[in-house]
């Protein structure tokens, strides 16, 4: 039941809406992977703000196998980009830590430096930065804290896999990009490999509460709850007297 070309101009109109609010010249800056989130936020933002308000930043960490899909986007879309190539800065910060990072903090560095090369070039190009995160990414926790959890507005973040595939259809990019098997850039699996249950699975739970595999119920509720800090605030503090 879900109308993918509804949705999409609604959310058009929600980032014309964005930008009038914060930031009426400013652009839109995507780091773009080559994966369908990017992609369809890419294609989102021209269609609501036009391709000269645009900028995509390619972040190959050394030499990235796919990066002629981020290519074949921006080309796509025929917007401005720039590649910011982020393996000097990763081997320069484990090079400065005095003691062995753990896998999972090597595992997450890259995707924050590559938050921070999106905001050094967003500060310089008067920007703001877009989330690509989608809803069932969000659902398990399957993005990296202060990386691409992070951004200035984000336009699928309750949208499941298949919903932003659907609108990624209606916006007529090519289908090697909204059907490509979504890997993770940063440990070389696919994402349904590291989760262990697909996104297929995962968007039937997340909409209907329906899923035939009891294994993978209790994995998914375990992640979802463990993983809530991620899309919450920072705790702080309130004095009780000031």
């Amino acid at each position: 039941m879900f109308n993918a070309e509804k949705i999409k101009d609604e959310c058009v109109k929600w980032i014309k809406d964005f930008f009038e609010n914060n930031g009426k010249d400013c652009n839109a800056v995507i780091g773009i992977s080559g994966g369908k989130d990017s992609s369809v936020v890419a294609a989102l933002c021209v269609e609501a703000l036009s391709k000269d308000r645009v900028i995509g930043v390619l972040m190959p960490n050394g030499e990235q196998s796919d990066i002629d899909m981020a290519q074949l986007l921006v080309a796509h879309l025929n917007i401005e980009y720039y590649i910011v190539n982020i393996k000097e800065a990763v081997d320069g910060i484990k090079s400065a830590i005095p003691f062995e990072m753990s896998k999972q903090s090597t595992t997450n560095l890259p995707a924050r430096i590559r938050m921070s090369a999106l905001y050094a070039v967003s500060q310089s190009k008067n920007g703001r930065v877009a989330n690509t995160c989608n809803l069932s990414e969000d659902w398990v926790g399957y993005s990296t804290r202060y990386g691409d959890a992070a951004g200035d507005f984000s336009p699928l973040s309750h949208l499941t896999v298949t919903e932003v595939k659907a609108i990624g259809r209606a916006l007529g990019l090519p289908a090697v990009l909204v059907d490509k098997v979504p890997i993770d850039g940063l440990s070389g699996k696919t994402d349904e490999d590291n989760l262990g249950f697909t996104y297929d699975e995962l968007d039937r739970y997340i909409r209907t509460g329906k899923i035939d595999n009891i294994e993978h119920k209790e994995k998914i509720d375990r992640l979802h709850k463990t993983n809530l800090f991620k899309l919450q605030l920072m705790p702080s503090f309130t004095p009780s007297q000031i």
